[in-house]
């Protein structure tokens, strides 16, 4: 593990940077105990206080876990697929929130991914699946549907459409596409949105993938990724204008 830091840059993530490394390159493997914080400062030549900070680094990555008593100290995270999606909905969104990520950046990777997913939803679903978009398809459509409710009905019906495809690394890479990135262009083209639009797109979308058609499921998508976009100009443009 490196343990010579410069000392013109932050010590306790320089520290935090070293034993993540040792962590990916299975340097300190999974469930492995680090060394003290004493150790941890002889070895980084660092106060008690900055080992306290890059520990806490660490933790915050859901990269090392902490265990009391005479047996205890840090050790390396098993790091599980939960954790993970969620972090990974986190980052998302927190980029999208502070702009780090625009609109159309943020629209084109979404409809990117979920048209990767699609030709193995189509060959994967099972009537589950299938199910769960029709309901929220009709969920959709009731009248009197808050713009709240009809925005988390959107992501339950593409959450189910990537499910469907039954790959976990990219559920988790759509993770931050649908329940992240979705529900922030939901705030921002609801006041645009032409519900019975979507419905129509959401119903193709499901039939499509209910007939094993790839062909025209991506189509679909490639329709949706063209009305969210055509719904922000108009959100923007008027925005603008005020």
């Amino acid at each position: 593990m490196k343990t010579k830091l410069d000392p013109s840059a932050d010590l306790s993530a320089q520290i935090a940077g070293a034993i993540r490394d040792a962590i990916i390159d299975g340097t300190l493997p999974v469930d492995e105990r680090l060394p003290s914080e004493v150790e941890l400062c002889e070895q980084f030549d660092v106060s008690r206080s900055t080992v306290r900070e890059a520990l806490k680094r660490l933790a915050a990555q859901s990269l090392i876990r902490t265990q009391r008593g005479a047996t205890g100290g840090a050790f390396v995270k098993r790091l599980n697929y939960a954790d993970a999606y969620a972090q990974q909905i986190t980052t998302s969104t927190l980029l999208l929130s502070i702009n780090e990520i625009d609109f159309a950046t943020a629209c084109e990777a979404r409809f990117t991914l979920e048209r990767a997913c699609a030709p193995l939803s189509a060959k994967r679903r099972t009537p589950d699946h299938l199910a769960t978009m029709r309901a929220e398809i009709h969920r959709q459509g009731q009248i009197g549907l808050s713009d709240e409710a009809f925005c988390a009905s959107d992501v339950a019906f593409h959450r189910a459409l990537v499910d469907a495809a039954h790959n976990p690394v990219l559920s988790y890479q759509l993770a931050g596409a649908v329940e992240a990135m979705q529900p922030l262009m939901n705030m921002i083209t609801f006041t645009a949105r032409d519900r019975d639009k979507i419905i129509r797109l959401h119903t193709d979308l499901a039939n499509a993938i209910e007939q094993e058609n790839a062909v025209e499921a991506d189509q679909v998508l490639q329709t949706l990724a063209r009305e969210t976009n055509a719904m922000a100009d108009t959100v923007f443009t008027a925005r603008a204008g005020r």
